[in-house]
């Protein structure tokens, strides 16, 4: 009988040993947690009210009603998933010796965190097809893209994302695990399936593949949209269609190419274990920099926006003024 109990005890300390990991957070010396804290909270609400105040700025202007802009509240909204799904517990384990976290927690975190990113490249593409139909095919521009074609699109980018996302975490979460440390500042796919001793080779396959299809498929679509636009401007030799081009096309590409830049440190460091804490910080960074750079560049780039943004920020200053 307390053989029994005691196989119990241990089968239940087993349980919980595997449920709850530790994950290896920031290293950070005592004197810097403060700032880096106060850093990363800044940031945090910054990205809340940029990316809230765009969305609710769009939502409430008839005006900005373009497929071009509601497109754009698919980022924001994306920028606001990813950093609140990662920012406020960074700040939490800054103040933690022992970082726990559970394994469900942990695969969610992981799943927004991927999610996140796929969505951040399908959004991208498609707002690049936006700007081709507006560019190239200007007379046809309304009456293709719709509010129910707009609607279409944004749902496909995160149906897709959700899916290819669900494969990359359903083939880690089979594997049983005989380890329970995260190397990493939060969780993330390639840290969930190394805590596993059974052979990873399937996970190492898709996770390469699925990463290569992603930003080569990106990378076609934004290339051979932008090539098409380029020709068409030079062809033309119109001033006000390069204008228009360059408007709005300028802020789409900058956006994109602060995203690809990010993720593609992001994926270099992953695999270079002996910097583990320029892995850490650019994992962090892909996150924070392109969710606070994405609404200023856009609302600076877009006339519209701009206008709107200026017209509101001085209607505050006259009321205060009174």
């Amino acid at each position: 009988m307390f053989c029994f109990l005691a196989f119990l005890r241990n089968m239940d300390n087993t349980t919980f040993a595997l449920n709850i990991l530790q994950l290896e957070g920031v290293d950070l010396a005592p004197q810097f947690v403060y700032p880096v804290f106060f850093i990363l909270l800044v940031t945090y609400i910054i990205t809340m009210i940029t990316n809230t105040g765009l969305i609710i700025l769009i939502a409430v202007e008839r005006s900005l009603h373009q497929p071009m802009y509601l497109l754009f509240c698919n980022l924001s909204f994306n920028d606001i998933m990813g950093n609140t799904n990662i920012l406020p517990r960074i700040m939490m384990d800054l103040f933690s010796t022992e970082k726990y976290i559970g394994y469900v927690e942990c695969v969610t975190q992981a799943f927004c965190s991927h999610t996140f990113i796929a969505a951040a490249h399908v959004i991208l593409m498609v707002m690049a097809f936006d700007r081709y139909v507006a560019i190239c095919n200007p007379l046809r521009y309304t009456s293709i893209m719709t509010t129910s074609m707009v609607v279409k699109l944004s749902a496909s980018a995160w149906a897709f994302s959700l899916f290819m996302v669900s494969i990359l975490l359903g083939l880690t979460i089979r594997l049983t695990r005989c380890r329970s440390v995260i190397v990493n500042a939060y969780c993330d796919n390639a840290s969930l399936f190394k805590l596993s001793c059974q052979d990873v080779s399937i996970n190492n396959i898709y996770g390469l593949a699925y990463t290569v299809f992603i930003y080569s498929l990106s990378l076609v679509i934004t290339i051979g949209t932008y090539y098409k636009i380029f020709t068409i401007c030079f062809a033309k030799k119109s001033k006000e269609l390069n204008n228009k081009a360059i408007q709005t096309c300028s802020s789409h590409l900058v956006l994109y190419m602060i995203m690809v830049w990010s993720v593609f440190l992001t994926f270099v460091f992953h695999r270079i274990q002996m910097y583990s804490g320029y892995r850490k910080m650019m994992a962090i960074l892909f996150h924070v920099v392109p969710a606070n750079l994405n609404p200023v560049i856009y609302a600076l780039q877009t006339k519209e926006l701009k206008s709107k943004v200026k017209k509101m920020l001085h209607s505050k200053v006259s009321n205060k003024s009174r």
